[in-house]
């Protein structure tokens, strides 16, 4: 899942559908050529492509203008498993990872493969450009030449590679980072430039640039945690995975300050849409949560008041039942007490 031009975003399965009412859900256009699960997306720098991974080790480009498949790009040897895009002197750049446990830089135009990296030992599962390094629009106008790019595996290594049309090389390839206790599912920079992670062990991290990439802040979020996201206007930083909710925490803090409830199968992506969380789960929804700070605190007065409510209802029934007698509800009738009082002084 990726955002386009807002409120757009992109939801793929074995087939690309652009949703452009993040409300609605209503559908605009569909690109079709895979038959395997579509693993990302992504759009290229010039914006007349858009290309997708598959689980059939190749990835896919299509125009917008007419949606008919374009070139596709063969190196990987298993699941094509995340993507990202960016353009360097005058050159269109895509950038795969793989379950193969390698990178690929290609030409975007040609299909040609530019680079491959290695240094994981397992599936690469994140890719992240390094904004200290690259910006979208900036950097384009600027001809930026180089960016640093951050991958994250299965092997819970995070790692920093630098790449140029001409070349690419691993940052300290001797000293990747290592935070987690095992796979680092997702990796997203906040606007501070510091490296927020979601990992298998449970936990999302906020990595401090200042420090060395170092913790500065570890929320609990329990059970796998494939993605996270940051609201800069609200200061709350949003996990979920496999425990199916959408946690809101105070990112300053690490405190949790909502749950929200829907996908009734696991979240595997999280994006920001100005005040909103777009979530896709295996469920095959894309769901919409308001980050406003009001609507937030309204959503958890309610599930507070249901949850008070629902406690209510539960001591009534028990207490319904103890009067008719029922040991179901915990107690013992007279006639039950007398017995044991008896038994008791048999003994």
């Amino acid at each position: 899942m990726m955002p386009c031009s807002l409120p757009k975003v992109w939801a793929a399965s074995e087939e690309l559908r652009s949703i452009i009412g993040v409300k609605t859900g209503e559908k605009d256009t569909i690109f079709r050529g895979p038959t395997a699960p579509v693993t990302s997306v992504a759009v290229s720098p010039d914006g007349k492509r858009l290309l997708a991974g598959c689980w059939d080790k190749t990835i896919w480009s299509w125009s917008f203008q007419n949606r008919q498949p374009l070139l596709r790009y063969r190196g990987h040897t298993d699941f094509v498993k995340c993507l990202l895009t960016l353009k360097l002197s005058e050159t269109d750049l895509l950038v795969s990872g793989a379950a193969d446990a390698s990178i690929i830089v290609w030409n975007i135009q040609t299909a040609e493969k530019l680079h491959v990296l290695k240094g994981h030992s397992r599936g690469i599962l994140d890719l992240a450009l390094d904004p200290a390094t690259y910006h979208p629009v900036i950097s384009i106008l600027e001809g930026s030449q180089e960016a640093i790019i951050f991958s994250a595996s299965s092997d819970r290594e995070i790692r920093r590679w630098r790449i140029s049309a001409e070349k690419a090389e691993q940052v300290e390839a001797g000293k990747p980072i290592l935070v987690h206790e095992t796979s680092v599912y997702c990796l997203r920079f906040d606007a501070d430039e510091d490296l927020w992670t979601a990992s298998a062990d449970g936990t999302t991290k906020c990595l401090s640039r200042s420090h060395g990439f170092k913790p500065d802040t570890t929320i609990q979020h329990g059970d796998y945690v494939r993605a996270v996201a940051v609201d800069e206007a609200g200061g709350f930083a949003i996990t979920a995975g496999r425990s199916e909710d959408i946690k809101v925490w105070d990112r300053g803090s690490g405190d949790l300050v909502h749950v929200y409830e829907g996908h009734y199968e696991e979240v595997t992506g999280l994006l920001m849409l100005e005040h909103r969380c777009v979530s896709v789960g295996i469920d095959a929804t894309v769901r919409v949560w308001s980050l406003k700070s009001e609507d937030v605190r309204a959503a958890r007065s309610k599930k507070e008041e249901d949850q008070k409510a629902l406690l209510l209802r539960g001591d009534g029934i028990r207490s319904e039942s103890t009067a008719a007698g029922d040991d179901s509800a915990g107690g013992l009738t007279e006639e039950e007490a007398r017995e044991l009082e008896e038994l008791m002084q048999d003994d």
